[in-house]
Formats: structure tokens, sequence, C-alpha cells
């Protein structure tokens, strides 16, 4: 990005002022004609660097439209549908001429999203954020960014777009802790959290990327890292697509059909058996 005028000029002063074979050069007179000349360099300077911005945003254009459109592309699509927005005239980039930053923004409600490639077909997962959790888009959504993502990809290829209820995941720790630091409720003694445990192993689902993995041990360790747990023995880990009535176990990892998860009922989903070690 070019520097302005100002910015160049003061660096060529600074320079002069530095040098010591340039001591003569000591007017501080704007009329000066040694500071006329910083004035004049800088100006040819900052010439050059709107000529060399303007030079690499066509070259990057260029470059955007003759590449093949990666997943990270689809991802990146995805995260710019704008509900109610226009397309300009033949592209895949939007219109927003009359909006001021705060509709665009409001436009924007896709908050989440991954794409990945599943038998020759790309599955695109997005979600928007809801009174701070990641909530599925609604039906009217969901036919507005479908209708988007087609307009916009590469002729013959096959979309997938998936936004769905979180998975379920349930999970039964034995938290063997210290009786100095904790109570048996796993409450702190010192009256600063009365529920800190719990409130890492929710922590947890909401720090996982977005499509990312759920790893039990990653959650051992969250758990781990409280103030006052000793040892968190993970007795029972299971989750399920939230259309799926039956639980699978997780016994090392599991990749959330919906991209993401939660604890739908607290009390019967994160059971924690707290024990004095």
């Amino acid at each position: 990005m070019a520097r302005s005028i100002s910015e160049i000029q003061t660096q060529i002063i600074a320079a002069v002022q530095a040098d010591t074979t340039l001591s003569g050069l000591s007017s501080t007179s704007v009329t000066a004609i040694w500071r006329l000349w910083t004035f004049v360099v800088a100006t040819a300077i900052w010439t050059l660097e709107v000529l060399f911005d303007a030079f690499k945003s066509e070259v990057t254009e260029l470059v955007a439209a003759q590449k093949a459109h990666t997943l990270r592309w689809y991802q990146t699509k995805a995260l710019a549908f704008q509900l109610g927005g226009t397309l300009g005239a033949g592209s895949d980039v939007y219109n927003n001429t009359g909006l001021t930053d705060d509709q665009v923004t409001a436009q924007k409600i896709v908050t989440n999203a991954a794409v990945s490639e599943v038998d020759n077909q790309l599955i695109i997962k997005v979600a928007k954020t809801v009174s701070g959790e990641l909530q599925p888009l609604e039906s009217g959504e969901i036919t507005a960014i479908t209708t988007y993502l087609t307009e916009i990809k590469d002729a013959g290829v096959k979309l997938i777009l998936r936004s769905v209820a979180a998975d379920r995941l349930k999970v039964v720790v034995d938290v063997y802790y210290d009786a100095t630091v904790l109570s048996s409720t796993g409450a702190r003694l010192d009256g600063t959290s009365s529920t800190p445990v719990q409130e890492a192993a929710k922590a947890f689902l909401l720090e996982l990327p977005f499509d990312g993995q759920f790893v039990k041990s990653h959650l051992v360790d969250k758990l781990q890292a409280v103030d006052g747990v000793i040892v968190p023995e993970i007795r029972l880990c299971q989750a399920r697509r939230n259309d799926d009535p039956s639980f699978s176990a997780v016994d090392v990892f599991y990749q959330p059909f919906s991209g993401f998860l939660k604890y739908y009922t607290p009390s019967t989903d994160l059971i924690l058996n707290f024990i004095a070690a």
C-alpha cells in the first residue's frame, strides 16, 4: 500500500539529519531549497508506489480469474455470502453500491464454513452465530446461499450444502480433585467459581475449529488444566448426529457431521463425578 507523501518526506528528512556529511542542511524553513527537494522526491516516490499498487491489484485480479478454484476459495465465498445481497453482473462479488459497512455486515450471516471433497463432490458446511452459539441456517437462508453458490461455482462441480443442528456429545467423567481447592461439587473454595470444571468442558467445544475433529484426549488435557483437578478420567464418551437416535462410542476422535458439537442437556450430557483424591 502506497505511503503518503508526508510519510515519505519525513523519512527522507530523518535520513538527511542522521547523515553527518549533510549536517549543513539544518534550516527548518519549509521553503528551504533542500526541504523543497525532499518534497519533490517524496512526490515522485509516492507516484511510483501508487502505480505499483495498481499493477499489483490488476495482476491479482487476473490470477484470480484464471486459476482453478480451490477448497479455500469455496470456503471464502461461503463466508462472503450476503442474505439479500446482489451479485455484480457476471461477477462472483457482491455489488454493495449504496450500502453502509453495517448493512453489509448484517447481510453476512455465515460465521463459520468448511469445505471438503468426498466422492468427487464438495461438501460445504456452514453455520451462523446466534447469541454466542453456533446454529444452522434457516430454510430460507439455505435456499438463498445454495442459489448463490450454484451461480458462482465452477462448471461441472457438484456441491452439497450442509447446515444442520450440532452433533450431540455425551461424556461421563470421574474428576479426582484436590480438596484444598475444590469442594465435593467442583466449586472453588475461594468462591471465585462454582463450576470451573463444567466451564472448561463447555469452553473446549467452543474452542474447537469449525469442522475440526473432537479428540477425547484433548478434552482430558483441558480439564486437567483446571486448578484443583488432579486426574480427570473419562468413563463414557459418545456422540451422534442430531437426527440419529443412536449414539456411537468415541474411542479416540470424532468428526462432527454438522461441523460442531454441543451438550444439548448438560445435566445428562455432561456428567462429572467429583472424587476427593
